[in-house]
């Protein structure tokens, strides 16, 4: 993979793939710019070495058409911020304005980014002599902003992307030991590919979520009301016998999927009729904050629970904590993550090999 050090880019304008989607509130405020801050970096470094100039690509959102409500105005105002200059917000890629820093509008808003629409990607390639993509968490997809301009410029991954990249690809091939993976939400179908691929790399899976109650009717356990994928069946009851493989053994359970329903601690995985498990139980969630503190790795993704619930909340939070607190490598991860321990190959970074 091409990096910052393979490319000239002194007296040149750098087109930048960024990862800005980022959290706004009802007021359209950022209430995370940690995104922002994480591509710092490398648009640091593009400047010291001499850029031109710098326009941004990015994403926010799922926009149909052109919506305001998903203008990356708050991510051009705030990166301003943060570097101390004047970041334009070009709404169209037609007379994009000349600038230090200059981000164009939502690449959603442009009608065949999503289809990686070769014509579009020759719009992007015209705004500048080099291209450098940081956005790792949109390198699983092959979109005309991630994967098609690559080919059309002198490409390469800028710093966030080549770290993000080299942990990983570390995790599987030279972790440190004992290397944990701790998976949850909905879906074995989902994960199914890498939880093989963690049973085959790792020490020990903790497996949290809905997804547990696929393993325990395999095992013949009653799982009440809770949401119990029947197509995860097959796959759970296959990977049943291998000993690296951590199940629940309490849970919290809830009459219904709210706040305020009637709650139960169960002392064991056996869900009663008219009940749905909603979290890990306390004894589980103390066993993997244990097993996480001795790890040397941990790859952290889903939640245990329904943490959005604040009585199903602890098992995620127990899971937190004990990733906060240990000073092995730890990772939490999704999209694209998932797809490189898979073993998939990402378009957005195979465009730049």
């Amino acid at each position: 993979m091409r990096t910052l050090d393979d490319l000239d880019v002194e007296g040149k304008r750098v087109l930048v793939r960024v990862d800005f989607n980022v959290p706004l509130d009802e007021d359209r405020q950022i209430t995370d710019d940690a995104r922002i801050q994480a591509a710092l970096p490398t648009l640091k470094e593009l400047r010291e070495k001499g850029a031109q100039s710098l326009v941004l690509l990015a994403h926010l959102g799922r926009p149909k058409g052109r919506e305001e409500k998903f203008s990356l105005r708050p991510a051009a105002d705030r990166l301003g911020e943060l570097l101390g200059v004047d970041v334009v917000l070009a709404p169209e890629l037609d007379g994009v304005p000349d600038g230090e820093v200059v981000m164009v509008e939502n690449v959603r808003f442009f009608e065949g980014e999503t289809k990686n629409d070769a014509e579009l990607a020759e719009r992007y390639a015209k705004l500048a002599d080099v291209y450098v993509n940081d956005a790792f968490g949109a390198a699983h997809r092959a979109h005309a902003s991630t994967e098609a301009v690559a080919h059309l410029l002198p490409s390469a991954a800028g710093r966030l992307l080549e770290r993000e990249v080299k942990t990983l690809t570390g995790i599987l091939e030279d972790p440190k030991r004992p290397l944990v993976a701790v998976v949850g939400g909905a879906k074995v179908t989902d994960k199914i590919g890498v939880l093989e691929a963690f049973l085959d790399k790792a020490d020990t899976v903790l497996i949290g979520g809905a997804m547990c109650f696929p393993f325990f009717k395999a095992q013949g356990h009653g799982v009440g009301s809770s949401l119990c994928e029947q197509e995860g069946l097959e796959p759970a009851s296959k990977l049943l016998g291998n000993p690296k493989l951590e199940l629940p053994g309490d849970q919290v359970a809830g009459r219904a999927f709210s706040a305020d329903t009637e709650v139960q601690d169960i002392d064991g995985v056996d869900i009663p009729e008219g009940w749905m498990g909603l979290d890990i139980g306390p004894k589980t969630a103390e066993r993997y904050a244990k097993t996480i503190a001795e790890a040397g790795t941990v790859f952290w993704n889903g939640p245990m629970g329904a943490f959005e619930l604040e009585p199903f909340a602890a098992g995620t939070k127990a899971v937190a904590e004990a990733m906060a607190a240990t000073d092995a490598t730890t990772v939490v991860g999704g999209g694209a993550s998932l797809e490189l321990i898979e073993g998939k190959e990402l378009p957005g970074v195979k465009a730049l090999s």
